[in-house]
């Protein structure tokens, strides 16, 4: 299988290192060479900067590792000449010409894959199950917290030119940081009412909301809170459902969900795998990808997915505005 990997940036550069773990080594890159990343690792492997030279290697797959705002201008033509697509979140920054990527899919025959890895995590598997279980009764409401220093994500950059940072490049805390907007549909299915603040308040040196604080009412009637924000440390990434007759927790710090059972009385833990590590997802994430472009699974995020959390992130910022 031949794979394309748009973009050398730190997500991409760990599709490159994890195709190779698993043993994929026909690797076309296209790159603009803007990465602030050393490439001595892309020796003896082919480097386009044209995306059409790129496409001419009649790539498989293609892994879209470039800025958000950026995604389309690849995608497009990678799906028109019949490539299948790992998308990395989110699908772009507006919704302009969604349809359009819509309508290559289905004229090349390709499928895509969007990059939400937390629906690997072990960890929110096993809430998704509990949740199945009726573990703790009706789930009523579900506060999400996701708090990290911009800054401190990428040491060998200036974060204030990072694509999290500028709104030309698809930017801002609710487009970078979505993860939680997708799980939790993922866990509770669709949303019908969206409340939302968000803005700069930090001293971060970037032209994007640095903040957001998001109100959500799902279908089946569960509520939920999200929090986001860039700067925060130490960082803060937990979970913590509660339901009719208990209350879920779980803290990417550690994977593990720890749950209570009114009937019980009782705290429970469901630690994380024994070695588990954050490029366990990506690993898990990537083996599924090879296993959708050949046809033998289903993607567990697929297009429409994308494009429902793309649409949530949209009714954040507009109710924001409101």
């Amino acid at each position: 299988m031949k794979f394309l990997i748009a973009g050398f940036g730190s997500i991409g550069r760990r599709h490159f290192r994890n195709l190779l773990a698993l043993g994929e080594k026909d690797i076309v890159l296209y790159r603009t060479r803007r990465s602030t990343l050393p490439d001595d690792e892309l020796q003896g492997f082919t480097v386009e900067t044209d995306l059409e030279a790129a496409l001419a290697h009649r790539p498989d797959a293609v892994i879209i590792a470039n800025p958000t705002a950026l995604h389309l201008d690849v995608a497009i033509p990678a799906a028109k000449a019949g490539c299948s697509i790992l998308m990395e979140k989110p699908i772009s920054n507006d919704l302009d010409r969604i349809d359009e990527l819509t309508a290559a899919l289905e004229a090349g025959g390709g499928r895509l894959l969007m990059g939400f890895q937390f629906r690997f995590h072990p960890g929110l598997k096993a809430v998704r199950r509990l949740l199945d279980e009726k573990a703790i009764g009706r789930p009523l409401f579900v506060r999400a917290h996701w708090g990290e220093y911009l800054p401190g994500w990428h040491p060998w950059e200036d974060y204030r030119k990072s694509y999290s940072a500028r709104s030309d490049l698809g930017g801002g805390v609710v487009l970078t940081l979505c993860h939680p907007l997708d799980y939790l549909r993922w866990l509770f299915g669709e949303v019908k009412k969206v409340s939302a603040v968000s803005g700069k308040i930090s001293d971060l040196e970037i032209d994007v909301e640095d903040f957001a604080e998001i109100g959500l009412e799902f279908e089946n009637n569960v509520h939920a809170s999200v929090h986001l924000n860039y700067f925060q440390r130490p960082a803060v990434h937990d979970l913590e459902i509660l339901g009719t007759q208990g209350t879920i927790r779980w803290d990417n710090a550690d994977g593990a969900v720890s749950y209570y059972q009114a009937d019980t009385g009782n705290w429970q833990t469901i630690p994380a795998p024994d070695g588990f590590d954050r490029n366990d997802l990506f690993l898990d994430e990537t083996r599924h990808f090879i296993s959708m472009v050949k046809k033998e699974v289903e993607p567990v995020c697929n297009l429409m997915d994308g494009i429902q959390d793309l649409k949530l992130v949209q009714s954040v910022y507009q109710a924001s505005q409101a």
